[in-house]
């Protein structure tokens, strides 16, 4: 992230005990709400993008290394897949996948054998038609009965039992499909970001590009 946060301005707030009379009076600091984004031309249209598989327990950084040969892009891969909790967005360690499905479920056995829920297989009559798709969630004790062949038939064992911990692989299975910014395509995230960072002379607090100033009041106040 420190290629990222080399672009990001300043934000100087005023010390508590101060009056803000002068700058030496403020705390500087970035200015983490002034947030950049992938321009919608770009974020919307797959051409600039090919897809990726996390292995393992990689990171960001490791993505970014691999795909740039710079583990300082990895706010590109973020970006790329507008992740903005990696610790929620992103796929966990496993050991940190282990200790959290095991305090979330408090004992083996409600996490390997409970029941989160019950999942269709795919149902096709006679002609081809699909008459249940696979993956629809359903009650235990759904049952179907569907017209084909001049009667009606009785669906059975259509269902599937999906444990707790299944539920919980999958969830984190999802994380591991992005999309990663094509190397080509990086001058043009770096430019953008160049004109979007910097304060433009005449907006509120104005002082330089890289430094805004917060109002003279004490913030107790």
């Amino acid at each position: 992230m420190a290629t990222y946060f080399r672009q990001v301005p300043n934000f100087a707030y005023i010390n508590r005990t101060k009056e803000g009379k002068n700058l030496s009076d403020y705390t500087v600091t970035k200015n983490l709400f002034k947030r950049a984004k992938l321009r919608d031309d770009i974020f919307q249209n797959l051409a600039y993008f090919e897809k990726y598989q996390i292995v393992g327990d990689e990171r960001p950084d490791n993505v970014a290394f691999k795909i740039y040969d710079d583990e300082t892009l990895d706010w590109i891969v973020l970006l790329s897949n507008n992740i903005l909790d990696v610790k929620t967005e992103w796929p966990m360690t496993q050991r940190t996948f282990d200790k959290y499905v095991l305090d979330k479920y408090n004992d083996y056995n409600t996490l390997y054998n409970g029941i989160k829920y019950y999942k269709t297989t795919e149902i096709i009559d006679s002609n081809g038609t699909i008459i249940i798709p696979e993956g629809l969630i359903v009650d235990e004790k759904f049952s179907l009965q569907y017209y084909d062949n001049g009667e009606y038939q009785e669906a059975r064992n259509f269902t599937i039992a999906v444990t707790n911990f299944e539920y919980e692989i999958e969830l984190e299975e999802k994380k591991r499909n992005i999309y990663v910014l094509k190397p080509r395509y990086l001058s043009i995230v770096f430019d953008d970001i160049k004109e979007i960072m910097p304060y433009k002379k005449g907006s509120q607090q104005y002082v330089a590009e890289n430094l805004k100033k917060g109002d003279n009041i004490r913030l107790y106040e």
